[in-house]
């Protein structure tokens, strides 16, 4: 690979970096995928998918296999080598590249779907019971709890927002928060907190989140008085925050408060060439049918650059 062949480098191989990859395919331009684990992001670590169009259920991971098979097909290169850094573009338009293998490389536009990591609480059981009843969407997972017991945990609007949301499938959510004091706007609380089936559990942290094959319940600690009780529960949504994975993305790129990348319609960012997809973005929700529909709008923005910029 030589140091001017690329149209366009794509950054993470979720479902938005590989639909990105399909239609630059389709349009003709040379498209390599920097991809530092493995195919599909958040989805590959999700055991079922069924708020996709299409699939009424299907695996997480088979999912993503199917999306980069699709824009495989139409030439779409997988790299598995990690970006470290990202230069704006110089005098010529030109992007460059530093890989994680010692490479450099440049591209006419880049597109960053590199995704995000949820914060966890580092409690016991938290990552063995990952997929078995441990979740980070209440969107993507709220429904297969139905009739059931669910835990919260967190104070800001992402988790009173979305305990409110959960009330639709649960007996009764549990929503725990280390502080007195919620975090969430006073909107967000009065329209939870009025909601008979959500019961709030305040200066109170979760310790263990118990089970074998499945959650069956959490150990909790309430700050105040140090007793320690035992919550029967089919479910436990840490909510307590998403980090954007923008390290490699120059300074120059504008951002929210919270870290997410800031772009227009079109995707683009306010560096020229560069464009966001996906959960890195600022958005209102993150789901895998928004990071594809980023995908095809920043691929389509991006041909369009490179070709005004040949022309």
């Amino acid at each position: 690979m030589t140091k001017r062949d690329l149209d366009i480098a794509i950054i993470g191989a979720g479902p938005g970096g590989l639909t990105a990859g399909l239609y630059a395919g389709r349009a003709a331009l040379r498209a390599v995928c920097f991809e530092k684990q493995g195919i599909g992001g958040q989805i590959a670590n999700t055991d079922r998918v069924e708020d996709y169009p299409g699939f009424e259920r299907i695996g997480g991971y088979e999912l993503a296999e199917r999306m980069a098979n699709h824009a495989r097909k139409f030439g779409l290169e997988i790299d598995f080598t990690e970006v470290l850094r990202i230069s704006p573009p110089d005098a010529g338009h030109r992007i460059t590249l530093e890989l994680a293998d010692g490479r450099s490389l440049t591209a006419g536009a880049v597109i960053a779907s590199p995704g995000g990591t949820p914060r966890k609480l580092g409690v016991p059981g938290e990552d063995r019971l990952q997929n078995r009843g441990v979740s980070y969407c209440a969107l993507c997972d709220g429904a297969f709890f139905r009739d059931q017991v669910i835990v919260v945990v967190g104070g800001g609007d992402q988790a009173v927002e979305e305990g409110a949301f959960l009330t639709k499938f649960a007996t009764v959510v549990h929503l725990v928060h280390r502080r007195e004091d919620f975090r969430a706007s006073k909107v967000a609380q009065d329209h939870a907190f009025g909601n008979g089936k959500l019961q709030v559990h305040r200066s109170t942290v979760v310790t263990e989140i118990l089970g074998q094959d499945r959650v069956e319940g959490v150990r909790l600690r309430n700050l105040a008085s140090d007793e320690e009780t035992v919550l029967a529960a089919g479910a436990v949504f840490p909510l307590i925050g998403f980090r954007p994975n923008t390290g490699m993305l120059p300074p120059e790129v504008e951002k929210s408060e919270g870290g997410y990348v800031i772009t227009d319609s079109w995707m683009r960012t306010n560096v020229p060439g560069i464009y966001a997809v996906g959960d890195v973005r600022e958005q209102l929700c993150r789901q895998v049918t928004n990071a594809v529909g980023d995908g095809t709008t920043a691929a389509v923005a991006a041909e369009k650059y490179i070709d005004g910029l040949a022309g």
